[in-house]
């Protein structure tokens, strides 16, 4: 078995920096910028249509961030290198220490789990104007998406960077493996309650995203492997553009 690259512990202040480079630009975008935009859009739903553009480019900024953290750290942007350092690899059997193989089951797993807890009652209501779906179900929503190539375009960036390259791959990709050093065996409490807070920018899914931990850092520590983070998340994500793709298809 191939030694894989060591990944270096962040400090306390280190772990919330990273934290607020993340969740600081977010809540402005979605607090300031998105109603300044709003303002001067002349559409029934400007709003929403402003902090999906600029909630995108926040979660873009994620990914930069991302990279620049690891190239920092590790001096190069080698696949292998930043395979290893942000856990892009097969679940590991915490018994064996072999990857791949059965351990992959504990990915369908989490996905059933995680699309039943969008049942539990602990998400808020949202405010006025800043929900996806009251945008998707309404009726200005469903015309703003229908045969629009550009608002297609934009929501699968909004969705790939939500819950692939933006979200978890900080989150389970980067922060985690970095945590342990300050938090010890609670780095994935540290981690999901990291996350939940973050969501400033969308505070009414702060308790769910708190549930969210045990489906999303959990494993994703136990098996050392953000991929299983990343999966579980995107199938949400998967199902909305579903939702979207037959909105833009809709005559």
């Amino acid at each position: 078995m191939a030694a894989e690259n060591p990944i270096p512990q962040l400090t306390l202040p280190g772990v919330i920096g990273v934290w607020a480079a993340a969740a600081v630009p977010m809540a402005g975008l979605a607090w300031v910028l998105a109603p300044l935009l709003a303002s001067g859009w002349e559409s029934p739903l400007a709003l929403a249509q402003s902090l999906i553009v600029v909630l995108t480019a926040g979660m873009v900024w994620q990914f930069i961030l991302v990279l620049l953290l690891v190239h920092k750290e590790q001096r190069t942007l080698r696949w292998s290198v930043v395979r290893d350092v942000l856990w892009l690899r097969a679940p590991r059997d915490p018994r064996t220490g072999r990857r791949g193989g059965r351990t992959w089951l504990v990915v369908p797993i989490c996905v059933i789990a995680f699309a039943l807890m969008e049942f539990l009652p602990f998400e808020l209501a949202p405010a006025t104007g800043r929900d996806f779906g009251d945008f998707l179900g309404s009726p200005d929503g469903q015309a703003t998406v229908s045969g629009s190539w550009l608002w297609l375009g934009v929501l699968l960036a909004f969705f790939v960077f939500n819950t692939v390259l933006g979200e978890e791959l900080l989150f389970r990709g980067y922060l985690l493996p970095r945590m342990r050093g300050v938090f010890g065996s609670w780095d994935w409490i540290a981690n999901g309650v990291l996350f939940a807070v973050y969501h400033l920018h969308v505070p009414w899914v702060i308790p769910i995203a708190l549930i969210d931990t045990f489906l999303l850092s959990l494993p994703s520590r136990r098996y050392q492997s953000a991929l299983v983070g990343i999966i579980t998340h995107s199938a949400q994500s998967l199902f909305l553009f579903t939702l979207v793709l037959m909105l833009f298809l809709a005559p």
